[in-house]
């Protein structure tokens, strides 16, 4: 039976948290003295009091979790993060409507960045710096950094934790896992501040250069500017920003592991990293070659724009520095791929993750041989690692529901009157928190605004199911996960 006042009480104490996140927004929109100060300063009262009334709910609650209540926690956190995140935007009315405020928020907090807004420019400084920590924040989890911030706030939260971290492997560093979030926030802050100091350095403002470094470090891809990062015209911004969103496509327990520890040689023993770097060589080398062969550019500026787009989708960042809508069509199907795949696990980035696709050829690799030599018994390792049958049969099963989610949403939406091309790059796109999509009708470089109503709620499910990984959401959909025993 779920415990409903433990579960009150967790998610009354993490409104708190997005309360302070509010009201750094307010700070930031009373240093501009813009009109958004109003509408933060009531969102945080609302979110405040929401939080008491979960909070007084939860009263005298336990402080253990059992599996089916971190579930539970884990999505009712996303939603509700959403929901009360509309705030900003209804109560200053910068969005028309609770279903584009949803969207905004939704792709926010699980680093999409797809945006239904059609000239960010003309938003408060407060409303853009809230839409860039809503990424930062969704990048890692936002139960991670409860975790990290408030380890004794509840005993599973080790369950916690596993329900909303990425990729099927969790790897421990340490025995403490509130010791192991400290370690990876430490790397994911880090970065973000070198991040921040390079874009400064090369141009940006300090607004720009915190906001596009959230959204870098984040995988996410909320702009400040219409144009993304093709508005400040700087190859070095690209490189900086390539080199950036790569980075953080890779495991953060990895980096922590091999950087802090100086152990550099891991790094490139890892197999999943491996075929990472692998398929961003690859693909920037097919994207490349189209784009010098039929848009007749120079090496340089292809490499460039290669290089970038391929990270970004690959690492479902979502950033631009060129339209791809006048590129080579094979060039959408490798860009597609990218969406597909994402980087590697443990990281901000979505999708299918690189350690799968690397299991899945290791199982296919077994098969041939299994077909020569049938009594043989083939063990499958990754990185020394056995993976065990049943881990072969729940990716198989992830696999398998990724495919029908991205079939049957495809098929709504192309019953919906979008395009073909469309339908399928925004169903990716969603599935895998990757933001822009590919076609003639939405694109990489326009907002979702031109979708129906309907469509957005589609994507918006699809967001967070994507970023929770498709288990932790469908399993509070099945009559097992309800009943008493």
């Amino acid at each position: 039976m779920i415990d409903f006042k433990i579960v009150n009480k967790i998610l009354g104490t993490l409104l708190f948290m997005e309360a302070f996140m509010m009201a750094v927004c307010l700070v930031m929109s009373l240093c501009y003295g813009e009109d958004d100060s109003l509408a933060f300063l009531l969102s945080i009262i609302c979110t405040l009091l929401v939080g008491f009334i979960l909070r007084y709910k939860g009263r005298n609650a336990g402080n253990n979790l059992s599996r089916r209540e971190a579930y539970l926690v884990v999505n009712l956190v996303w939603i509700l993060f959403s929901i009360m995140g509309t705030l900003p935007f209804i109560i200053g009315g910068y969005l028309p409507t609770f279903t584009d405020a949803f969207f905004e928020n939704m792709s926010g907090f699980t680093t999409t960045g797809a945006t239904i807004i059609d000239d960010v420019e003309v938003l408060p400084h407060g409303i853009l710096f809230w839409r860039s920590l809503t990424h930062w924040i969704g990048g890692l989890g936002i139960v991670f950094f409860t975790v990290a911030l408030l380890p004794s706030m509840v005993g599973g939260s080790t369950r916690v934790f596993a329900a909303e971290s990425t990729g099927p492997f969790h790897t421990k560093l340490h025995p403490r896992l509130s010791t192991n979030t400290k370690w990876i926030g430490v790397v994911y802050i880090t970065l973000t501040v070198a991040c921040i100091l390079c874009y400064v350095c090369l141009g940006m403002s300090w607004f720009d250069g915190i906001n596009y470094a959230m959204a870098t470090t984040a995988t996410g891809g909320f702009s400040t500017h219409n144009a993304s990062v093709e508005y400040f015209n700087s190859p070095a911004i690209d490189y900086v920003c390539t080199f950036f969103m790569f980075i953080s496509g890779v495991s953060f327990t990895l980096l922590y592991f091999c950087v802090a520890k100086l152990k550099f040689k891991q790094l490139f023993k890892n197999s999943e990293l491996r075929f990472y770097i692998t398929i961003v060589v690859f693909f920037t080398a097919i994207v490349m070659y189209q784009l010098v062969v039929h848009n007749h550019y120079g090496l340089e500026h292809a490499f460039r724009s290669s290089v970038f787009h391929v990270v970004a989708y690959i690492t479902t960042t979502g950033f631009y520095n060129d339209d791809a809508t006048f590129w080579p069509h094979i060039v959408w199907v490798v860009l597609s791929v990218c969406m597909f795949f994402g980087a590697c696990s443990g990281s901000t980035s979505g999708g299918f993750k690189c350690v799968r696709v690397v299991m899945l050829l290791r199982v296919v690799q077994n098969e041939f041989k299994q077909i020569l030599h049938p009594n043989a018994v083939l063990p499958l390792r990754i990185d020394g690692q056995n993976v065990s049958e049943q881990k072969r049969i729940t990716l198989l099963a992830f696999l398998t529901c990724y495919l029908i989610l991205c079939v049957i949403a495809s098929v709504v939406l192309i019953a919906s009157g979008i395009d073909n091309t469309n339908a399928i790059t925004i169903t990716l796109s969603s599935l895998g928190n990757v933001g822009p999509t590919l076609g003639r009708e939405i694109g990489a470089i326009q907002s979702w605004n031109v979708l129906p109503f309907y469509a957005k709620w589609i994507c918006s499910i699809l967001m967070l199911i994507g970023r929770l990984e498709i288990f932790s959401v469908l399993v509070i959909l099945t009559p097992g996960f309800w009943n008493k025993n």
